[in-house]
């Protein structure tokens, strides 16, 4: 089973553009980071520039609307994630459970829906996804 770990770390929606994190906490985190992969459960990871450097694209009345961050509304971002291929829920709040965040963090898990979960119709009209899915991954590894 996949499950997507989702860092919000408490604070970040107005962190400014260029804001880093500090390298003891990056350090610390390489370390939880290599025990997932030691583990052979990583599949995949990133980090997030803060929301003052991105964007949202909305469709009200059915035509996009691009809205430069920050987002004022917003009350928490994501920081980051982990991709990671466990057996079960409870493993995944198990791993967790074991990183080395602030009191400022937390982690949403989120299991990531296969083909297998959705009726006929609908794995008919998503004909090609895996394939989709496969040529993203290998354009990222070139």
């Amino acid at each position: 089973m996949r499950f997507m770990m989702l860092m919000i770390p408490k604070g970040y929606e107005k962190a400014t553009p260029g804001t880093m994190p500090d390298a003891k906490a990056v350090a610390a985190m390489m370390k939880y980071n290599e025990s997932l992969q030691k583990a052979g459960v990583l599949i995949s990871l990133d980090g997030l520039h803060p929301p003052s450097m991105g964007a949202r694209v909305s469709f009200p009345g059915g035509k996009p609307k691009v809205t430069d961050g920050p987002f004022i509304e917003t009350k928490e971002v994501l920081g980051g994630y982990w991709m990671i291929d466990v057996k079960s829920k409870a493993e995944a709040v198990e791993w967790a459970s074991r990183c080395p965040a602030s009191e400022n963090e937390v982690i949403e898990i989120r299991q990531v829906q296969e083909m297998s979960d959705f009726p006929a119709d609908v794995q008919k009209a998503a004909a090609g996804f895996a394939e989709m899915q496969t040529q993203s991954g290998q354009r990222r590894e070139s």
